[in-house]
């Protein structure tokens, strides 16, 4: 029979063995996660552009969206007052050094004028721009939110995606799996003939203002309403930025 304390020495050996093991797994689960984390945003972005881009995202590697992103995409961070931010005030506001690691969902719990924004300017393979701006609102059953793709004039919507936390298959959950549905807002404008920021209102019972609206989705009017308000709410939190880059 084994002695007393060569039981509880080999107890404490492989405790510690089986501790090490399980940190290593947390460890390496934690790296991989955090990246595909980081690939799911990027390519969200990226998604927002994919009719400008030239290839198509569904068919890239981890690795691909990564070098496109990097390679294609300029980041900036802006306050509420349309003021670029440098890193160091960015790192100081909110702990982190890039626009794509915003998590706005925390900002959206700040007070307004203590919030900002990301900023995220496409140049395609002609060089034109495009500037995404991260837009989020709530759903029927938790967050949705969306990328918007803004031509160069700052007015035109030049495309746009849109996804959710826990929206309903077949209703809700539409806003990111009907391609017909998204692409109405493509062409849409934030401003009228008069200047004015109307944004773009999703609408039941037909369009009548073909510039600002779009037809709503049959049975998800939760989930509609909230897409209504975040492109309203959300979208005007930029014009300050939009007005400065309009005028020059």
């Amino acid at each position: 029979m084994f002695s007393t304390s060569y039981i509880i020495k080999f107890t404490l050996i492989m405790t510690v063995i089986v501790s090490l093991v399980l940190s290593l797994l947390v460890s390496g689960l934690k790296d991989v996660h955090s990246e595909n984390e980081s690939v799911y945003n990027k390519k969200g972005i990226l998604s927002a552009v994919s009719a400008q881009l030239g290839k198509d995202l569904n068919t890239m590697t981890n690795t691909e969206v990564q070098e496109v992103f990097s390679s294609k995409i300029t980041q900036k961070v802006i306050n509420m007052k349309g003021e670029e931010l440098t890193p160091d005030q960015i790192k100081k506001l909110t702990g982190v050094s890039t626009a794509v690691e915003i998590d706005l969902g925390k900002e959206n719990k700040k007070p307004v004028a203590e919030r900002v924004l990301p900023v995220f300017t496409f140049k395609d393979d002609k060089n034109k721009e495009y500037n995404i701006l991260y837009v989020r609102g709530k759903g029927l059953w938790d967050e949705i939110w969306g990328y918007i793709a803004m031509d160069s004039d700052w007015n035109s919507i030049a495309g746009q995606a849109f996804d959710h936390k826990g929206e309903t298959p077949g209703l809700g959950a539409e806003i990111k799996d009907n391609k017909a549905w998204y692409k109405q807002f493509t062409g849409r404008k934030l401003y009228d003939s008069n200047g004015n920021f109307k944004s773009v209102s999703v609408v039941k019972g037909g369009i009548k203002v073909v510039d600002h609206q779009v037809d709503a989705i049959s049975g998800a009017t939760i989930t509609g309403n909230g897409v209504d308000e975040m492109m309203k709410r959300g979208l005007m939190y930029y014009e300050p930025y939009i007005l400065k880059n309009k005028k020059s």
